[in-house]
């Protein structure tokens, strides 16, 4: 088989991208020392996170000198998200710290006051017209398709000033913002999104330039549509895998009612943890009814397992192999000891994860700690806890805080000193007002924080996302909270995800249509056979909601 080579100086969520090189028949091989990258005829520098880390990371490893001779080589070489970034002048995510400073042009945050920042979820990477290709696809680049962008800097696109230095650009809308989506010149492409990460549309892109098609005709389907529209974020749906081991020892899918994972009736099941399925069977069959996102939240976190050892480890190595959309997990991301005593901190524990397969870990119970922490401490951060060691190495937008709050009814906001709002939905004695409260442990145990303090604070922690869970609406299939999400929303201006009640379709364009949330999240109703995740997406596209399409096999 043919071989690529990898820059390796520790990006992030690796293993993905190696999945999808093999899986389109080739060879992978690491450079780990840089005199090798004189040595190669094609070259990919992936990237996830920050923009400065990525710089030290190229600069500490001595990449820096070899990567800039082989960009004038001639040779193939291929830039994966910051991997693009470092090819421009410089970054406002690090200012001062210049890049390769191939492209010009310098990286500016979205504007975060009429949007959420990062800019996470599928968008397009559209040819521009001034690029003179029409009728043609840019390294497999399809106006048709979406690709899976995370990312908070960007480079804002000006028409025709690459394109006049003889660039071809594809580009992408998040709000009023257009930006750099993919550009090309010579033996140099590089992509904002993650093409890994980005379904069989992806794989078509990574193909391309593997093969060396930088441009090719455009199929029939393809042409219909306009190389100029840009349709922005789609609605993003997330299915959820809820994780622990039942009773036999075996590692299953389970999903409880108001967090209780036991069956309630059945001669033989009463009691028992409840079976759904294998999980790296079950998300495979999500990814392929064109789930967004899965997420794989593990409820036991193997407690009496080496963190090395874990079961989910294994889960995610094996579900990263055949599923190319970003993978979440949580459970046990935290500062941990073995059974040996051997101390092992976050950051490493979340290494492990992404190293795996994870693109986003996801961080429950420790976030709360770590913001009563916060507040004890005079809101001074330590930079120790698990949000802000493992933001300032993979990037907020690599942080998930997944929130488990329970309405507490008041009669008045005079009764409480948390951050009530007036409900269309009384208390058993009629109170017109109530508060979220945080919980930890699976809900068994209740703090005195509410949701508003804990979502902002994690924000400014380094949080890039919030899955908004709610103890009240779990398993009974009557819709998202909505009250919820909107008090969360107005609070942050991070994504938020609305999670805990959907029963059916029509819940996800309720959620969509009277809230601003981010994404929707779905779990018992995909488990149980009701709904498909395909069924939701036509349900959204049948009411003018933009969704992604599943594109089928390469």
């Amino acid at each position: 088989m043919p071989t690529i080579h990898l820059c390796d100086y520790v990006a992030g969520n690796i293993r993905s991208l190696v999945n999808a090189i093999e899986k389109l028949g080739w060879t992978v091989e690491w450079i780990q020392d840089p005199d090798d990258i004189y040595k190669v005829e094609r070259l990919i520098i992936p990237g996830v996170g920050h923009y400065g880390h990525c710089m030290s990371k190229l600069a500490d490893g001595g990449f820096l000198e070899p990567i800039s001779w082989y960009l004038k080589t001639g040779k193939p070489f291929m830039g994966i998200c910051v991997g693009l970034q470092v090819l421009f002048d410089g970054s406002a995510e690090t200012p001062g710290l210049p890049g390769f400073g191939v492209i010009p042009g310098t990286l500016r945050k979205f504007d975060s006051s009429s949007k959420s920042v990062p800019h996470i979820g599928w968008n397009n990477a559209n040819t521009t017209q001034e690029s003179n290709l029409e009728g043609k696809s840019l390294v497999g680049l399809r106006p048709d398709s979406k690709y899976y962008y995370v990312h908070s800097y960007a480079i804002p696109y000006r028409a025709s000033e690459l394109e006049n230095h003889g660039y071809s650009v594809a580009t992408a809308a998040y709000g009023d913002e257009e930006f750099i989506g993919a550009i090309a010149k010579g033996n140099i492409f590089a992509t904002q999104f993650h093409p890994e990460k980005s379904g069989v549309a992806g794989l078509r892109v990574l193909q391309a330039f593997l093969t060396s098609s930088w441009e090719t005709e455009l199929s029939p389907s393809a042409k219909e549509a306009s190389m100029g529209s840009l349709t922005g974020l789609t609605r993003r749906i997330i299915a959820c895998l809820d994780v622990r081991t039942n009773d036999e020892g075996d590692l299953v899918v389970t999903k409880g009612d108001q967090y209780d994972v036991r069956e309630k009736d059945g001669k033989d099941a009463a009691g028992k943890v409840r079976n759904l399925g294998k999980p790296v069977d079950i998300a495979k069959k999500y990814y392929e009814q064109g789930a967004d996102e899965i997420t794989f939240l593990n409820i036991t976190s193997f407690r009496n397992s080496p963190v090395a050892d874990a079961p989910m480890l294994e889960v995610l190595r094996r579900t990263s192999e055949t599923v190319f959309v970003p993978l979440t997990v949580g459970g046990g991301i935290r500062d941990t000891v073995d059974p040996d005593g051997t101390l092992i901190p976050a950051l490493d524990v979340a290494t492990m994860y992404f190293k795996s397969g994870a693109d986003k870990i996801s961080i429950g119970s420790d976030a709360v700690l770590a913001v009563e922490e916060y507040y004890k401490s005079g809101k001074v951060p330590s930079g120790k806890t698990a949000i802000e060691t493992i933001a300032a190495a993979y990037g907020r937008q690599a942080v998930v805080i997944s929130v488990d709050p329970k309405r507490v009814y008041v009669s008045s906001p005079k009764d409480s000193k948390f951050h009530t709002i007036k409900t269309a939905y009384p208390g058993p004695k009629g109170e017109e007002y109530c508060w979220y409260q945080v919980t930890i442990k699976g809900g068994r145990e209740a703090r005195m924080l509410d949701v508003v303090e804990l979502a902002t604070t994690a924000e400014q922690l380094g949080a890039g996302e919030i899955l908004l869970n709610c103890i009240d609406k779990d398993g009974t299939n009557s819709g998202f909270d909505h009250e919820l999400v909107r008090q969360v929303k107005q609070a942050v201006t991070i994504p938020v995800i609305a999670s805990s009640g959907a029963g059916n379709p029509s819940h996800f364009l309720d959620v969509f249509e009277k809230t601003t949330t981010d994404a929707a999240l779905g779990a018992g109703m995909f488990h149980r056979g009701e709904f498909t995740v395909q069924e939701v997406k036509d349900s959204l596209a049948s009411k003018g909601l933009s969704v992604r399409k599943w594109e089928g096999n390469l």
